[in-house]
């Protein structure tokens, strides 16, 4: 009847979904502990004291200032962020066409090959490290050229190790892919490059913009593989930070590390606006 109020029967509880509060409470807890480490690092950045104690003296921003007058920091950021951009491009550029070959052709020794893209994934950094550097020196013999501390060896070896994370994000991608779209394309007259640039690259633009992201990311925090192939002088920034470590204990390392925090977290959200990373992640 209109105007009658619906109304529950006097002395019967409302009933809470208890279980739904639990589930939240559950997902909550997880993601604290999760950025637990985060959340510590970017507090202790902050601490006065320049050894640390809990609860801290007071707090001041002056870490910060110091990260900012340390050359070695400063070089080892330039050096780190040009090498995870030559990394990145480099290796997504191998790993998209890598994906297309593993995905739309079969040739003998398909399968050992995509498995030995992806050995960098499995292979522990210290290891691929040192065996880069054997390699960059037998190589060094055989061509008489300079390799191990150079740019360029350098590049080469973050590379190898960013082509993986293109082909999982990509394969991924071009398994949900619809192939009669690109057969389509072929049989109105486009060529293979012509469907490969109008159709099949905007189709996988979502993984491939975080490929980018997450090759970027991986090759300016590593420290293992890189370790062994400096040059004297040149270090990227997790080599300075390891080094200031060596004989300093305050909380500029804390300042150091929560502005890569800062820096890495606007690359994610100005990617996740042009490119939303839930579609591939």
């Amino acid at each position: 009847m209109t105007g009658d109020v619906l109304r529950l029967p006097a002395g019967r509880p409302r009933r809470v979904p208890l279980a739904k509060w639990a589930v939240r409470a559950g997902v909550t807890v997880i993601y604290l502990f999760m950025l637990s480490p985060l959340i510590f690092v970017v507090w202790l950045s902050f601490f006065k004291d320049a050894i640390i104690t809990f609860p801290p003296s007071g707090y001041t921003v002056s870490w910060y200032l110091n990260a900012w007058r340390n050359a070695a920091f400063a070089n080892g950021f330039l050096l780190s962020l040009q090498l995870a951009a030559c990394a990145a491009i480099g290796g997504v550029i191998l790993g998209v066409a890598a994906s297309l070959a593993l995905a739309r052709y079969r040739f003998p020794g398909r399968r050992t090959l995509g498995n030995v893209l992806l050995l960098p994934l499995v292979v522990p950094g210290i290891v691929a490290g040192i065996a880069t550097y054997l390699f960059y020196l037998r190589a060094e013999n055989t061509l008489d050229v300079d390799i191990v501390g150079t740019f360029g060896g350098l590049v080469v070896a973050h590379v190898c190790l960013t082509i993986p994370w293109t082909m999982r994000l990509v394969g991924a991608s071009l398994a949900q892919i619809d192939g009669t779209i690109e057969e389509a394309a072929r049989n109105l007259g486009a060529g293979p490059w012509r469907t490969l640039w109008r159709v099949t690259l905007p189709m996988l633009r979502p993984a491939i913009v975080a490929s980018v992201l997450f090759s970027f990311i991986v090759s300016f925090e590593n420290l293992e593989l890189t370790l062994p192939l400096v040059g004297p002088g040149k270090t990227t920034l997790p080599i300075a930070i390891m080094q200031y470590l060596e004989f300093n204990l305050d909380p500029t390392i804390a300042a150091v590390s929560a502005a890569q925090i800062v820096l890495l977290g606007i690359v994610m959200l100005i990617t996740d606006r042009f490119v939303k990373l839930s579609q591939v992640i």
